[in-house]
């Protein structure tokens, strides 16, 4: 029982991770929170859905098509809706993405309609493999580690090494040194939407795999990915998807023992992480002296 609630813990938390990597990155370089990222991955599984029960594309066709169209939706709504935006706050651009979110969620449910549907994806929750002796994983399990450490892996080579990368990292430590130097910010923005959309889709049908597609389907896991980025550190990628494993672990096993208590666990940590380490396990606190 330990080892599959462990497991099980890890294989969650591996999606938190996931989609909290795709709030970071805005995070990091913009300093804004995106809550229509939720909404996002949902209208992109939605389209899935629709490519794959209306049209009957095949799921290598239907997969690519969506991530093409996550990324145009994650650049169209930071262009019609960040981009106009004159010299914004923070507290404004969070309500500019909580905006996005509503509209989002509303032509969802004009278009789909609110009933719950079975999302037919590639991996399944059921069939189960036996990886060695006595460990036995389901294939959502094993498609959630072996994506969560590609794309951590082409994350780190991203920024480490491409010029795009090193770009976006200048951005997000100042944004005025960052023109200075001929970094087309805009430019650097739109992609940086672009990435997480595309990250938070595919994390969306992992979601949508294990439960139910609605149009309210990614209010809880957006809730818990973004209580997995506190945990670990908005700023820092790596400790987002630490974060997400831990978060994932301690929901599992608080699920286990006290079930009814489970849907709060992520909002505890929420506020004992800004109560003891605002910045986080895994991220430096910044103090700014003016």
């Amino acid at each position: 029982m330990f080892e599959m609630l462990l497991i099980e813990g890890l294989a969650i938390g591996a999606c938190y991770g996931l989609f909290g990597v795709a709030v970071a990155i805005i995070y990091k370089t913009s300093d804004v929170v995106n809550f229509a990222l939720g909404e996002m991955g949902m209208v992109a599984t939605f389209v899935a859905y629709h490519l794959l029960t209306v049209y009957n594309f095949p799921f290598w066709v239907a997969f690519p098509a969506t991530m093409v169209f996550a990324i145009l939706l994650g650049m169209a709504i930071e262009f019609c809706f960040l981009r106009p935006a004159k010299n914004p706050t923070v507290l404004g651009l969070l309500i500019i993405t909580l905006g996005a979110e509503m509209l989002l969620m509303g032509l969802a449910g004009w278009k789909w309609g609110a009933e719950q549907k079975d999302f037919p994806f590639l991996l399944s929750v059921i069939k189960k493999h036996e990886i060695i002796p006595g460990l036995v994983l389901n294939e959502w399990t094993i498609g959630v580690f072996t994506l969560s450490i590609v794309i951590m892996t082409l994350l780190f080579l991203f920024f480490r090494y491409s010029k795009l990368g090193i770009a976006m990292r200048a951005t997000q430590q100042n944004v005025n040194a960052a023109k200075i130097m001929g970094i087309k910010v805009e430019r650097v923005f739109s992609i940086t939407w672009a990435m997480s959309s595309l990250i938070g889709a595919i994390a969306a049908m992992f979601f949508a795999a294990r439960s139910v597609l609605d149009p309210n389907f990614m209010m809880e896991p957006f809730m818990r990915a973004f209580a997995a980025a506190v945990l670990g550190g908005l700023t820092s990628i790596p400790g987002v998807v630490i974060g997400g494993l831990l978060l994932g672990i301690i929901e599992n096993f608080f699920g286990y023992a006290w079930p009814e208590w489970k849907p709060i666990v992520a909002f505890v940590v929420i506020i004992l992480i800004i109560t003891v380490r605002p910045s986080g396990l895994f991220s430096k606190h910044y103090i700014k002296k003016v």
